[in-house]
């Protein structure tokens, strides 16, 4: 996999940087097919609904439990649990244990920019261009 292991953090800053504002990228070379792969991956993580609540809700260095993100979406539980082990195991989020409960939040301070450039993608007062 190259320099961005799975989990590492680092494909998410690949991902903001190479893939969703490519403006700012120095190189305008092509990248290594293995990191396009990678940041696919990253992305196809995200491409949920829930998901992308779930993100919505550990934004800004939120942390919460199952029990909580469960009950703010409205959703069942083991379908929250299920959303949550996709996102971790993609290392979109990272998890803490304290006794009885797991803790989740984002893995990484890019991803909050990511998740403004989503809801930023569903303006629906903006013209098309």
């Amino acid at each position: 996999m190259g320099e961005f292991a799975k989990g590492d953090g680092q494909e998410l800053k690949y991902v903001y940087i190479c893939i969703l504002i490519p403006a700012f990228m120095e190189d305008k070379t092509i990248p290594d097919i293995e990191k396009l792969k990678i940041a696919a991956g990253i992305l196809k993580s995200i491409a949920h609904p829930m998901r992308i609540a779930i993100l919505n809700l550990l934004k800004g260095g939120k942390k919460m439990t199952v029990t909580e993100i469960q009950e703010l979406l409205g959703i069942e539980q083991a379908s929250t649990s299920h959303h949550l082990g996709i996102l971790r195991d993609r290392g979109v989020l990272s998890s803490r244990r304290d006794g009885k409960n797991t803790w989740y939040y984002l893995k990484n301070d890019i991803l909050n920019q990511v998740v403004d450039c989503v809801n930023r993608c569903t303006c629906t007062d903006q013209d098309p261009e």
